[in-house]
C-alpha cells in the first residue's frame, strides 16, 4: 500500500483527519456551510476571515465548532496599515467612476477604513483558537507562531517561492501551503517580485521539498484525484483545492459568478491588480480589460479593494458579471458542480484509484 493509495500522510496524521484534502479559504466563497461540510466529510474545511471584524471571527469559530467536531482552518491576510494620499485616492476613484455610472451608482465617498486592523483580528483568532490557522500575504514572527501553537493551533504559512517556504520554516510553521501560479484568487507573495513568483506548482513542489523539512500542502490548479496524486508524488503531503469547491452549492457565490465558472475554458483566467490592488487570478471580463492599461497606477491592497467593493457588490446583486471579481484558478474548466461532501468522497476515491494502478 503506497501513501497515495491510503491517503495517509504526515499531514493527515498530525491533524487526525481522513483525507489529505484541504478546501481553500476563499473570501466570499467559503461560508461556514462549506467549511463544515468538508470537515465532516473527512477533509480540512477552511474559513476565510480576512474581511471580518474581530468579534465576527470569534462568533464564526463558535458556530463552526457547533456544526463539526472535526478539525477546521481559519485564514487571515497579514496586513500592515497603509495610508494613501488624497491625490492617490482621487486618481483611483476617477478610474472607477465609469463603472459606478454603468451600475447606476453615484459619485463615491472614500471609506472610513480600508480594512480591518490585522493586530485586532490576530488577537481575536488567538482567543478563538481554532484547530488550524493559516496566513497569507506575509509572515508571522516566531513568537506569534509559538503563541498559536501553545493554544493548540496548528499553523499553516503560505509560500509562492522557496525563499518564503524557508522563512516560514524558520518561523516555526507546522505546515507550508505552496501556492502555484495556477491558483485562483490573490497571490500570497511577500518576498521578491510577485510576477517572478508565479511559479508553476509542479516545479515549485520538488524545489520546496528539497529546501524545507516541513510538510507541504500543494495549491493551484488541482481539480481531481490525479492532481492530488501528482502533487504528492512530487513531495507534497496534502492538496488544497479552491476553485473545485467554488462550484459546490455550499460555496454560496453569486449566480453570475457560478455561471461564469461553468462556461470558463482552459485559457479564461489571468492575473490582475485592477480589483484589489494586489495581483489575483480571475476570469477575464470587461472590467479587467478596461482597467488593464491603468493597473500599475492603482493603489495597493487593501486600498483599491475597499474602493472597488461597492462596484463588485452591486454587480453581484444585479447579476452583472462584467463588473465582478470572478476569482478562479487555471483548472476552472475541470470544475464539477456537486455537493462538497460528494466532492471530497469523489476526490478520495480518485486518489485511491491512482494509487492502485
Amino acid at each position: 500500500m503506497s501513501d497515495i493509495d491510503t491517503g495517509a500522510t504526515a499531514f493527515t496524521a498530525a491533524l487526525g483527519i481522513r483525507y489529505p484534502i484541504v478546501q481553500g479559504p476563499m473570501n466570499g466563497g467559503s461560508p461556514i456551510e462549506l467549511v463544515t461540510a468538508v470537515s465532516n466529510a473527512g477533509g480540512l474545511g477552511s474559513f476565510a476571515a480576512a474581511l471580518l471584524p474581530p468579534a465576527a471571527i470569534i462568533e464564526a469559530v463558535k458556530k463552526i465548532r457547533s456544526l463539526t467536531s472535526q478539525p477546521f482552518n481559519v485564514n487571515l491576510f497579514i496586513l500592515q496599515p497603509i495610508q494613501p494620499s488624497a491625490a492617490e485616492l482621487d486618481a483611483a476613484q476617477a478610474l472607477l467612476l465609469p463603472f459606478r455610472t454603468a451600475l447606476g451608482l453615484g459619485a463615491a465617498t472614500n471609506p472610513q477604513k480600508f480594512s480591518e486592523n490585522f493586530q485586532d483580528q490576530l488577537a481575536a483568532l488567538l482567543e478563538a483558537a481554532p484547530p488550524v490557522v493559516s496566513f497569507t500575504f506575509g509572515i508571522l514572527d516566531a513568537a506569534t507562531v509559538a503563541q498559536f501553537q501553545r493554544k493548540g493551533c496548528k499553523v499553516i504559512g503560505t509560500a509562492t517561492n522557496v525563499a518564503e517556504a524557508r522563512a516560514w520554516e524558520q518561523a516555526g510553521a507546522d505546515f507550508i501551503c505552496l501556492q502555484g501560479g495556477e491558483a485562483g484568487g490573490h497571490r500570497a507573495t511577500f518576498i521578491g517580485d510577485i510576477e517572478q513568483s508565479c511559479i508553476g506548482l509542479m516545479t515549485l513542489i520538488p524545489q520546496a521539498a528539497a529546501a524545507v523539512n516541513v510538510p507541504l500542502i500543494a495549491a493551484g490548479g488541482i481539480m481531481d484525484g490525479r492532481g492530488i496524486a501528482a502533487a504528492m508524488l512530487l513531495g507534497a503531503q496534502a492538496a488544497q483545492l479552491g476553485t473545485a469547491f467554488l462550484a459546490s452549492p455550499e460555496s454560496g457565490i453569486a449566480p453570475a459568478w457560478r455561471e461564469q465558472l461553468a462556461s470558463a475554458g482552459d485559457d479564461s483566467t489571468r492575473l490582475t491588480r485592477s480589483f484589489s490592488g494586489r495581483y489575483a487570478r480571475g476570469i477575464v471580463n470587461p472590467y479587467m480589460e478596461q482597467m488593464r492599461p491603468h493597473e500599475n497606477a492603482l493603489p495597493a491592497y487593501p486600498i483599491q479593494n475597499a474602493l472597488s467593493a461597492e462596484i463588485r457588490q452591486t454587480a453581484a446583486k444585479l447579476g452583472r458579471s462584467e463588473f465582478m471579481s470572478l476569482w478562479a484558478g487555471q483548472g476552472v474548466a475541470m470544475a464539477r458542480p456537486m455537493p462538497a461532501a460528494q466532492l471530497v468522497a469523489t476526490l478520495a476515491a480518485e486518489l485511491q484509484a491512482v494509487g492502485n494502478h
